[in-house]
């Protein structure tokens, strides 16, 4: 095997931001020194392929001499009609190696001797048929040290197999971030007893390693290797013997560090013999012996006769179960075998489908990055999986499974051609054309989705393409950068499969869209997948999906974790049923005055950055063409800080050339690092005690430093530099270059600068809770407001001929300046407070809120998607559907079925959450009309009927209002209370009523919904 480029591998942080979140630098840095065999193109391995490649690894070489057959087109998206009969892994090589042009994409055609399999560090063997040379090529790698993983895909059923030889070295077993906590005492004992603050749990579990640092008194333990612990309690854990060390005073941090684990892997021939398995359903324990010997055996009747078990061919799939028994009584791995699971495992053996692949290669992908990096744990080692409940409950005829000799045959196969015909004149909704978008489109595409007469796929996404989607959402390319994210999608589903009918929208779906997703329109969908990355959006298209009783299907990736919920009209609960409680947020007091975490200072950076060179210039604007605004300010609490500001930007720094820039950056400085922290501590000495004994820097507080300001400190310099081009860009200034060597350059611009001394300020109130900060916003200082005012410019003289500029925070922009004055300002703050400090990257995360992905999990979870999908067009019962929880990195898959529709009753009726009271008579009925309907259909008498916040009607308002409002029309009061006019696509509206019925029980009723004209 040739490489080409020995130079050393450098990361491209701006494509692989989000994967670097997930993986490291570390790990990522191996990943791109490593070479990749992957064997096999069928659907599986060109979607490992694919995964691996986008991942970013130095090489990947593929191998398959076979030639294309129309019913590869089921799950391989890069071969189309036109390939069948031509060599499958050269119709395919060149679309793969355009997925990542820093990845050297290469055939194999020819023998997998020994010699050229030493060429890798990673051999992933897909399609093993034969039992013989599956084990030969596993012998050849274990005795090499190459780490083998293999994977298969058996129509429904799946199976993998890992070894990575007998001293592989996990580095990081779970990928979480290391837990810290405070500690708030430690015992002198034989089993030390360590307790965190009361609001902190540790998180910790026994064995776990942890290093303490800044404990005061029991100070032995800062200089201690990492040490085990034994968890006793939420809030406590016991260490080492303490009794030799000094009594603990005060202070201590708590470090999670995770230490390296050795795993021993069993080669594959002896690994057949006494497997041990990853449980992929806990509902499916009982089935890993029985397909871990029928997936042998089908590879011995591959050896004996040449070929798989023929599709739905009886006597094949008799000969396999013969064969079973014989190596179960050479294993002893069941009492009897299920010969019915092995037959339904070759009867469909030959057939691949798109969502089982997609599932696998997600799956098997992740596997291969472990292996490049030794993060996280592996597979160990066997992993069998199906998904026998998607198919149909009652045998079909032999007709059905026919093949049509096109693209769909194996998915006919296991399906039948009804079930075919009805996926294609699906009409599917995709929300989203980020990385589940993509890939869902791409497994539709495959399915056949949408190519039939009354068929359709539709995408939206109102996002552009940005070259950090391109690591995950392999639709994309280079050439697509800055284009809509749903029509490239939607033209790269044509080309996958020109079948396919799609339509791309480019307007995010919300009540402000409901024009152009109109009644007709949610009316009109079979289904809707959610692609959504925020949960607001989830929720309205989850309450649209309720309104118009349309199946959902929702899922979301986090790093290498993903989950997949599936919503049936009237079977389940929906999405917005159950909600995540809510994240706890940081006290400001503590962004502001006490940070102890680095996320703290990024926090306050963030905010920083807003209100120097956004809110206060977005001030500056309107002070200079809002002739109402500083009427408007002076009525706020907040108004002394915004006329300081106004002062501060007009009158005493405003700038005239990128000098002034400089020097007001320095001037902030030593504002904000030195002067601000020596007030903090003239209003709180290091040595204060409270009221209560305490001292007052006890617990989370970190008695903070000034920072002198070094000239020679890059931190400082940093800090400077971007603080002063920002300015210039607010004021049109010309300024410097990120990559810039101008460090002396600023230097010198800041020779001679006299900086004030600081002078503490009497009465300053400096919030210690959450109650003293609301009191500080509501306690403007109102003398210092009115002499600054008297100073301000004449609005019309307020600038020197130019439109002052806010910043629009950008965090992928390394030329903007943003993350540069957000890092340097951070890790000042954090110099003051001795809080490690982080690189730009970490610093990037955390300010840009970014949610780390990666290619793997979404994969996987589409094809979760897919497979819950097939099932819901049968309208299967509820415990054949699978909600999923699943992380690769642990790893742990965890399947249950969907939490039914809570039912109550109301008198004689019974109601869901999916239930609503439709009134819908053809025309818009008067309120009078509207009630009688009610005694009429329940026998109910209504009280109130009223529109979001708007009543409509009282029982017990006067009777002249009651009566002229009684003979009014619905729609026409509705419209005059909300004082806007339907749009001419909107047909139905919601109301809420209260009734009693004729005892005078008070019925807790579902929304009206109110058809009012055809």
């Amino acid at each position: 095997m040739e490489i080409m480029d020995t130079a050393e591998p450098e990361l491209n942080i701006a494509k692989d931001s989000r994967m670097f979140y997930v993986l490291g630098k570390d790990t990522m840095m191996k990943m791109k020194q490593s070479n990749i065999l992957i064997i096999g193109l069928r659907g599986l391995g060109v979607e490992l392929a694919k995964n691996v490649i986008l991942a970013g690894v130095r090489s990947v070489a593929v191998h398959d001499d076979g030639l294309v057959a129309i019913e590869d087109l089921s799950s391989q998206f890069y071969l189309n009609e036109l390939d069948v009969g031509k060599p499958r892994g050269e119709s395919c090589v060149g679309k793969l190696a355009e997925l990542n042009r820093s990845v050297q994409v290469m055939l194999h055609t020819g023998a997998l001797d020994e010699e050229y399999l030493r060429g890798f560090q990673v051999v992933c063997s897909t399609n093993n048929q034969s039992q013989a040379e599956w084990l030969r090529i596993g012998n050849i790698c274990h005795s090499n040290g190459i780490h083998f993983i293999s994977g298969d895909t058996f129509g429904l059923f799946a199976r993998i197999f890992v070894d990575f030889g007998e001293k592989f070295v996990v580095t990081d077993a779970n990928g979480e971030q290391p837990l810290t906590s405070h500690v708030g005492f430690i015992s002198q004992e034989a089993a030390g007893v360590v307790r965190v603050l009361e609001d902190q749990r540790h998180g910790l579990e026994t064995g776990m390693y942890v290093r303490f640092t800044e404990v005061e008194g029991m100070a032995e333990l800062n200089a201690m290797d990492p040490m085990p612990v034994k968890v006793t309690g939420p809030f406590t854990f016991t260490i080492g013997d303490t009794t030799q060390f000094h009594p603990y005073i005060r202070g201590g941090i708590i470090e999670e560090v995770k230490m390296p684990k050795l795993v021993a892997f069993k080669p594959l021939a002896a690994s057949l013999h006494a497997p041990e398995y990853l449980i992929s359903d806990f509902a499916k324990m009982d089935r890993m012996d029985h397909l871990h010997i029928g997936m042998q055996a089908m590879g011995v009747f591959f050896d004996r006769t040449g070929r798989m078990p023929a599709l739905r061919d009886e006597a094949d799939a008799l000969a396999v179960c013969d064969v079973a028994e014989q190596i179960n009584r050479e294993q002893k791995r069941v009492g009897e075998v299920d010969r019915n699971l092995i037959r339904q495992l070759c009867l469909t053996a030959r057939a691949n489908t798109s969502p089982m692949v997609a599932f696998l290669g997600g799956v098997l992908g992740q596997e291969v990055l472990k292996a490049c990096s030794g993060k996280f744990m592996p597979i160990y080692q066997w992993l069998y999986y199906d998904t026998l409940e998607a198919l149909p409950k009652e045998e079909l005829p032999a007709e059905e499974f026919k093949p049509l000799n096109n693209r769909y045959d194996d998915q006919v196969a296991i399906f039948g051609r009804t079930m075919q015909e009805h996926l294609s004149n699906l009409k599917i909704f995709v929300v989203g054309a980020g990385a589940i978008g993509c890939e869902l489109l791409k497994n539709l595409a495959l399915m056949g989705v949408g190519t039939g007469p009354r068929g359709q796929l539709i995408v939206t996404d109102m996002d552009t393409i940005e070259i950090s989607n391109l690591n995950r959402q392999f639709l994309f390319r280079d050439k697509d950068v800055q284009h809509l994210k749903s029509e490239a999608a939607a033209a790269a589903i044509k080309v996958m499969n020109p079948h396919v009918k799609i339509k791309a929208y480019q307007d995010k779906v919300g009540p402000e869209t409901e024009s152009v997703f109109t009644d007709d329109f949610w009316q009109s969908l079979d289904g809707v997948c959610n692609a959504l990355d925020n949960v607001q959006a989830r929720l309205y298209v989850d309450e649209r999906c309720r309104y118009y009783a349309r199946p959902l299907l929702e899922s979301g990736t986090l790093g290498t974790k993903g989950n997949v919920q599936v919503v049936v009209p009237f079977l389940t609960e929906t999405y917005g049923s159950s909600r995540d409680p809510p994240e706890k947020e940081t006290p400001m007091c503590t962004i502001k005055n006490f940070p102890f975490q680095i996320d703290h200072t990024i926090h306050w950076s963030r905010d920083l950055l807003a209100g120097l060179f956004s809110t206060s210039i977005d001030d500056v604007l309107s002070y200079i063409t809002n002739p109402s605004f500083l009427p408007d300010v002076l009525k706020q609490p907040h108004r002394s800080v915004t006329i300081e500001a106004l002062h501060d930007n007009l009158v005493l720094r405003q700038p005239r050339d990128f000098r002034d820039c400089v020097i007001w950056a320095r001037f902030k400085f030593e504002e904000l690092f030195n002067h601000t922290i020596q007030q903090l501590l003239w209003s709180f000495p290091a040595d204060m005690i409270t009221t209560s004994g305490a001292p007052f820097w006890s617990g989370t507080k970190r008695v903070p430093k000034p920072l002198v300001f070094d000239v020679t400190n890059p931190l400082h310099l940093e800090f400077v530099r971007a603080a002063a081009n920002l300015r210039a860009y607010n004021y049109g200034i010309r300024g410097t270059a990120t990559h810039d060597n101008d460090g002396a350059a600023f230097a010198q611009a800041m020779q001679g600068v006299a900086v004030p001394e600081f002078a503490p300020k009497r009465g300053v109130k400096i919030a210690v809770s959450e109650q003293d900060k609301q009191e500080e916003e509501t306690n403007p200082d109102d003398e210092l407001t009115a002499r600054l005012l008297k100073e301000l410019p004449p609005p019309q003289h307020a600038v020197h001929g130019i439109q002052p500029r806010p910043v629009e925070f950008e965090k992928d922009d390394d030329s903007n300046w943003h993350m540069q004055f957000i890092t340097a300002a951070s890790n000042c703050r954090a110099a003051n407070y001795s809080i490690a400090q982080v690189d730009i990257h970490e610093t990037r995360r955390v300010a840009g809120r970014i949610i780390p992905a990666i290619v793997t999990t979404t994969a996987m979870v589409t094809g979760l998607v897919c497979t819950e999908l097939m099932k819901v067009i049968q309208r299967k019962p509820l415990e054949d559907y699978k909600n999923a929880f699943a992380n690769l990195a642990l790893p742990f898959f965890g399947f249950s079925e969907p939490i039914a529709a809570p039912k109550r009753k109301e008198g004689e009726h019974e109601f869901t959450l999916w239930d609503f009271i439709d009134v819908r008579e053809g025309r818009d009925l008067t309120l009078q009309e509207f009630i009688d309907w009610f005694d009429r259909k329940y026998g109910w008498e209504v009280s109130m009927i009223s529109a979001g916040v708007a009543v409509v009607y009282l029982a017990w308002w006067p009777q002249t209002k009651r009566q002229e409002r009684l003979r009014s029309k619905v729609a026409e009061v509705v419209q005059t209370l909300a004082k806007q006019e339907f749009a001419p696509s909107v047909k139905t509206f919601m109301l809420q009523v209260c009734c009693e019925d004729k005892e005078g029980t008070e019925r807790e009723i579902p929304d009206v919904r109110y058809t009012f004209r055809q």
